[in-house]
């Protein structure tokens, strides 16, 4: 069976051959297996592709003596969370992270066009969050190096197609993520698990809910799946429940906003300090400068707990919106 290779694979394949660096032929490959079409004509390619990858990664990774190398997996965390948008192809998520971010994945039609993750900044209210555009996971392959980048994210979002057997997508999605040892919080860990567990918080995500009657296949899924996690039905391409998405990363994300002043001046209300819930007036002040917790005398704190300016110790609970005066 002929493979029908589109132009944009040869394009692909040319900047493999000039590619001077392990990196950069990686790279090239990796557009390649994304790009190339899914039918038996393509299979042994594909092989011979993923084979590639993986003595490059290898031989990479021994020149470096087995350190850990940065690759275009290996994204800085940004913003108040990180949030990696998972599942599998044509979902929507590169349309989903351009929609709510600055970033600009490829989106198209045909599945497989995100090849590499792409990070952007999603804004709530006064804060940010980093939402990562990330491959396609599926059972056939998934780029070893995708396994860190979850580990290492705040939250994990699963982002399903409502019209493509969204049971069977998000059973495939978790199994994947469970071989990896990568847990939704709340859900039971395997007795016979050998290795810690990656515990992660989790959103399941269902897009293309675009006309009227899609409601009711949404509903049908929660029923049928019997998910426990967090769920939320959008459409990317009409904009529905995007603003609810954000807010639903915001409560998972278990964080409040903190504001400080100082004495006789007005706090920045657009520049918060970001903090765990549950967090003292002593972690803030940690927070602001490694020295100031020690030399802490006190503070006064402006917030729905407390009077407005009452004095309070570094022991004090803080809440969302507090705004704090520090006196050292």
């Amino acid at each position: 069976m002929p493979a029908n290779l589109p132009p944009m694979y040869f394009e692909a394949e040319k900047r493999y051959r000039e590619a001077r660096t392990p990196e950069d032929k990686i790279e090239a490959l990796e557009e390649m297996l994304a790009i190339m079409p899914k039918h038996k004509g393509t299979d042994k390619l594909k092989a011979d592709l993923r084979r590639r990858i993986a003595k490059l990664k290898d031989e990479s990774q021994q020149k470096k003596g087995g350190a850990r190398q940065a690759t275009a997996y290996s994204i800085d965390r940004e913003g108040a969370s990180q949030v990696a948008v998972i599942g599998p192809p044509n979902a929507g998520k590169s349309a989903l992270v351009e929609k709510l971010t600055n970033a600009s994945p490829k989106v198209a039609e045909f599945p497989h066009t995100t090849w590499k993750p792409t990070p952007g900044m999603a804004h709530y209210e006064n804060i940010q969050f980093q939402l990562i555009d990330t491959p396609p996971i599926t059972k056939e392959y998934t780029d070893p190096w995708m396994v860190d980048l979850l580990r290492r994210a705040d939250i994990l979002m699963v982002l399903l197609d409502l019209h493509a057997d969204p049971l069977q997508q998000l059973e495939d999605t978790l199994s994947i993520l469970w071989g990896w040892r990568i847990f939704p919080e709340g859900v039971p860990i395997p007795e016979d698990l050998t290795k810690p567990p990656f515990i992660k918080k989790v959103v399941v995500v269902v897009n293309k809910m675009d006309r009227r009657e899609d409601e009711e296949d949404f509903q049908a899924f929660l029923e049928l799946s019997e998910v426990k996690l967090p769920s939320l039905g959008v459409s990317v391409n009409a904009g529905k429940n995007l603003m609810a998405l954000i807010e639903k990363i915001y409560d998972l994300s278990h964080i409040i906003r903190v504001y400080t002043k100082a004495p006789g001046k007005e706090a920045d209300l657009m520049a918060p300090f970001v903090l765990p819930k549950g967090s003292t007036l002593g972690d803030l002040a940690t927070k602001i400068h490694k020295d100031f917790r020690e030399k802490l005398k006190f503070a006064r704190v402006w917030g729905k707990s407390v009077y407005d300016g009452q004095m309070v110790q570094r022991d004090y609970i803080l809440q969302d919106g507090d705004i704090a005066e520090l006196h050292i």
